[in-house]
């Protein structure tokens, strides 16, 4: 019984190392093309965006075989953050309207990812930035109040680093940037996960 309870609460952390694997995976599939080249060849981790990945063809034109594999990684990704606000909600929070509003913004936050690989790109990173900051900002409120400084400040720096990532996304003078702070935003925030999903799992252990 421990050893599953243990298998449970570790899936977020089993889901995101996955998405890791498949997104290194995908990423040498990729043809080519970038916004600063789009006779580039093969991915340019400087220049690319994820969704690069899920295009139908690579921006040089040429059909695109990391497209399914990344589709699955962010599949993958969502399922397992989904888990994770659905854990940490029921785990820390106590207020019904708290635990409510977690499980339902970081639902609705990795629905937009799941398919932002559509033409409907734009309206599901909106849906993903703005639940994403309903969700993010209830769990650093849960923080404070349980005294987790460490995760509460590197929320919040996820938080800050979110938002760069959301005006330099708007700003055509500043998206040329992008690519690098939405790695980093990737390293940051699932690291952050991976942490308080390991501490979770530490108390569920001990209860």
């Amino acid at each position: 019984m421990k050893n599953y309870k243990e298998l449970v609460s570790l899936l977020p952390t089993f889901g995101i190392s996955i998405f890791i694997g498949l997104f290194f995976y995908s990423a040498s599939l990729y043809p080519g093309g970038s916004q600063a080249d789009v006779n580039s060849v093969g991915f340019d981790w400087l220049n690319n965006f994820w969704c690069n990945l899920m295009l139908e063809n690579g921006l040089n034109g040429q059909k695109n075989p990391a497209r399914p594999i990344a589709i699955l990684a962010i599949i993958v990704l969502c399922s397992s953050m989904t888990i994770f606000f659905f854990q940490f909600a029921n785990h820390y929070v106590k207020k019904r309207g708290l635990k409510i509003i977690i499980k339902i913004s970081g639902a609705l936050a990795m629905l937009g990812a799941v398919f932002i690989f559509t033409r409907y790109h734009d309206i599901m990173t909106t849906t993903l930035s703005v639940f994403g900051a309903l969700v993010l900002i209830g769990i650093i409120r849960t923080l404070h109040k349980r005294k987790l400084t460490f995760f509460k400040i590197s929320g919040i720096v996820c938080i800050v680093l979110i938002g760069i990532n959301n005006l330099m996304y708007y700003n055509e003078n500043l998206i040329k940037y992008l690519p690098i702070i939405q790695k980093m935003n990737f390293i940051l925030v699932l690291a952050w996960t991976i942490g308080l999903n390991l501490k979770m799992k530490k108390t569920t252990l001990k209860s």
